[in-house]
């Protein structure tokens, strides 16, 4: 899964502007961004009376929504998920999920804040940057609201650039961790198979699925 970063801050604080800011720099940069959106309130996507929402209701598990320009996915969930299940339906077509909201979970963080709207946020878990527009008495580093690429540098070389190669491994869809050895020989034996096969050019990704 592609590394979260999580863009935090109190309401009217200008989250949206700044992660608006970050997607367009970093895809100028080549790299693929997703987003994702929190609220806490809940949301109706579709009308009851719509065909998708008939579907749900007679026990489909998802539903997707297809238009010429658009896709919506839609799967009814019977408990709260983490930040890192619900980023996990991604799949593996981004370099980077930039948040919105989502203080509580386990991403890192990036506070914004603007003087004279509120105080900066307490106990942040993870915060490892802040973008504000005055001086703050904290050992966290500090960028100006308006410095993207300073910011969009950060994410690059701290978080997208150290997972370029990645491999990931789920086992009953638990994330099973792997320490270099593993990773190698996994790594090797799945390039030897793909190569091995015709008609099959320079390798970017592989993706294996069994279901037993």
């Amino acid at each position: 899964m592609a590394p979260i970063i999580s863009i935090v801050g109190r309401s009217k604080s200008g989250k949206t502007t700044l992660l608006e800011k970050l997607i367009v720099e970093l895809k100028s940069r080549g790299y693929r961004v997703g987003t994702m959106k929190h609220t806490p309130l809940g949301m109706a996507w579709i009308d009851d009376e719509k065909d998708s929402q008939r579907h749900i209701k007679a026990g489909s598990e998802a539903t997707i929504l297809c238009a010429p320009d658009k896709l919506v996915f839609v799967k009814p969930v019977s408990e709260p998920q983490t930040l890192e299940e619900i980023a996990r339906l991604f799949g593996e077509d981004c370099d980077i999920i930039l948040t919105e909201g989502f203080k509580q979970g386990d991403a890192p963080k990036i506070e914004v804040h603007r003087r004279g709207v509120a105080t900066p946020l307490k106990d942040v878990k993870k915060l490892f940057a802040i973008a504000t527009d005055e001086k703050l008495d904290t050992k966290v580093r500090q960028f100006a609201l308006n410095d993207v690429k300073g910011i969009a540098n950060l994410i690059e070389e701290g978080f997208i650039k150290p997972q370029k190669e990645r491999l990931l491994f789920y086992v009953n869809d638990d994330s099973i961790p792997l320490s270099s050895f593993p990773r190698d020989i996994i790594t090797n034996v799945l390039l030897g198979l793909a190569n091995s096969l015709k008609g099959v050019g320079k390798i970017k990704t592989i993706k294996i699925f069994l279901k037993r």
